[in-house]
């Protein structure tokens, strides 16, 4: 792997040189030339000066600053900038340890590999790989490469040093007024997102590949060979789902599914669902006891029939159902029992003169 920047790396009164190198490639991703349909050939692209219309050559192309807001161009020269006062130079200058939570993402632009640059760079650069790594912070700091001043941040990874370049904090546009108004979530559809979450399981890192190059590079190959190009079968595409929760659960099923889970396991019920559920069972009588309110004793004796006095006949405030229920026992009701025996245990009032 060829260095593409030498520079060191300011720690304190601690000097590391090191080598950068890219960390990232771009080059298999899919890219397109302009060309003449009419012949195939390569458009080519010119330098034309706005002011005469003229091709410029390469040798006559310079640099020039437009300041903001203003129409005017300042011409720059290359000896100019040069002599423009460069306060990291080639150094990474560290100005303080952080929290990696604290880095805002958006900020986060091209990442390159350190190495140490010479052996006496080894044992500095693994003391920083190490206290990096061991202390779970990030070093933050700037640096100039290529003319340009930007900040860095430094991290252990995988047994080496990557400085990622991050934007200035005025180069992060802020968030557009994208949302509206509140929206209200109900708890079920709350569990039933952090349940696909769940069900979606872990990422394999080597499954993840280019399906467009891929489909590109079969149908260039096919031209190439002289057939024609297979069409690729359509994507089936459900109808669309108004029900967010219809659409979780199915979502759920289909993540459990792909996992190779069972049906069974697919299945989620919401939590509205749960609490109905529990309410039931609580409400269901236990196996083996009979759902009648009256008790042994109460049953008729004749032809060994087992006759209890129902629940709807106690709690009845019918006299003909308690009627009912006495003549077919042929024993007085709880109920009447105890107004009988209330009555007659009661002293009757004296009337007045």
């Amino acid at each position: 792997m060829r260095s593409i920047w030498n520079g060191s790396i300011s720690f304190g009164l601690v000097t590391i040189p090191v080598k950068t190198y890219s960390a990232t490639e771009r080059t298999s991703s899919v890219s397109f030339m302009r060309i003449h349909e009419k012949d195939g050939a390569p458009i080519q692209y010119r330098k034309m000066c706005e002011l005469d219309g003229k091709e410029v050559p390469n040798e006559e192309v310079g640099k020039g600053y437009q300041p903001p807001g203003d129409d005017t161009v300042v011409p720059v020269t290359d000896d100019e900038l040069s002599r423009l006062p460069a306060p990291t130079g080639k150094a990474l200058t560290i100005l303080s340890f952080v929290d990696p939570s604290e880095i805002d993402p958006l900020q986060m632009d091209k990442a390159y590999y350190l190495g140490p640059n010479g052996a006496s760079a080894a044992k500095p650069y693994a003391l920083l790989r190490e206290a990096l790594e061991h202390h779970r912070k990030v070093a933050l700091g700037k640096v100039a490469m290529r003319g340009r001043e930007s900040l860095a941040m430094l991290r252990a990874h995988d047994g080496a040093i990557v400085m990622h370049q991050l934007l200035w904090p005025d180069q992060v546009r802020p968030a557009p007024d994208v949302v509206h108004e509140e929206v209200k979530l109900r708890e079920n559809e709350m569990a039933l997102a952090e349940t696909l979450m769940d069900s979606l399981g872990e990422l394999d890192p080597a499954e993840l590949h280019d399906d467009y190059r891929e489909a590109v590079e079969e149908l260039a190959a096919a031209k190439l060979e002289g057939e024609e190009p297979v069409a690729p079968a359509p994507s089936a595409s459900d109808a669309q789902v108004i029900d967010l929760t219809a659409a979780l659960e199915k979502s759920v099923r289909a993540a459990r599914s792909g996992r190779g889970e069972g049906a069974e396991s697919a299945s989620v019920t919401p939590i509205r669902g749960r609490t109905a559920t529990k309410k039931a069972a609580e409400k269901k009588p236990a196996a083996g006891k009979s759902t009648a309110d009256a008790p042994a004793g109460k049953t008729a004796a004749k032809g060994g029939a087992k006759k209890s006095t129902t629940r709807t006949a106690q709690k009845s405030t019918d006299g003909t159902t308690e009627k009912t229920a006495r003549k077919t026992t042929g024993k007085t009701t709880p109920r009447k029992a105890a107004a009988k025996k209330t009555a007659a245990g009661k002293p009757r009032a004296k009337k007045s003169g």
